[in-house]
């Protein structure tokens, strides 16, 4: 358990010195500050102000920079021989993700300050927060992993961008087109839907079909990644 410990903790100081040497992608997580303070300027936040925030925060951070990071060892073709050292699949995996989940943590709860948001019920947030930062961070990675180069890893990520920080909007288009009813089960539009029934006051066993929805995205995008991961070792 102790061995396993350090070899995580190994991989998380090298991403570290990675990610503190490259500017062009450590400076992204300046931006979900930036459009904080912007809107906390305007006359009315409402809650989608805020999730909205939330949104593009784990696109830009959580995925854009886990991308980046996998991308990055596979274009020095410094991954290959990481997947053929001692650390196992999980130990390499939670390694690569550490700094990442760290990274957007801290930057989520500097986003909700800045923009003055204070929810009802701060543990069902910061737990739907935090699984949703696992879902883009696993999406992150299998980018990355499909990913040759930084470049690359740059465009690949902008449908994430896209699609779970601005595919809620979507829904106000359902009526007329029905097809983007489905846009309603996708993690972004789960947490803001979790986000308003606990403004309504809604207690931990009300949201959980949001938590489930959510749950079932992680699994899926992990699962995905272990399988690109596995593929990659014997390439």
């Amino acid at each position: 358990m102790n061995m396993s410990i350090k070899r995580i903790n190994a991989i998380f100081q090298k991403d570290f010195k990675d990610f503190s040497r490259n500017s062009a992608v450590s400076v992204t997580i300046l931006f979900p500050l930036i459009m904080a303070f912007i809107y906390k300027n305007m006359d009315t936040v409402t809650l989608d102000t805020y999730y909205l925030l939330f949104n593009m925060s784990f696109a830009i951070i959580a995925t854009f920079i886990q991308c980046c990071l996998i991308a990055e060892e596979k274009e020095k073709n410094t991954l290959r021989g990481l997947m053929l050292s001692p650390a196992s699949t999980t130990e390499i995996l939670a390694g690569k993700s550490l700094l990442t989940f760290t990274v957007t943590v801290i930057a989520l709860g500097l986003t909700a300050w800045i923009a003055g948001y204070e929810p009802t019920n701060m543990f069902i947030i910061t737990a739907a927060l935090g699984l949703s930062t696992l879902f883009y961070i696993a999406v992150g990675t299998l980018l990355g992993l499909l990913a040759n180069s930084v470049m690359e890893a740059s465009v690949i990520v902008l449908p994430v961008l896209g699609i779970f920080s601005f595919g809620s909007f979507g829904l106000a288009f359902a009526e007329k087109y029905p097809i983007l009813q489905a846009l309603e089960y996708l993690p972004s539009s789960q947490l803001i839907e979790l986000a308003r029934k606990v403004e309504e006051g809604a207690a931990l066993s009300t949201v959980w079909p949001q938590f489930a929805v959510i749950a079932i995205w992680i699994a899926v995008a992990i699962a995905a990644t272990i399988i690109v991961y596995r593929k990659r070792m014997v390439d």
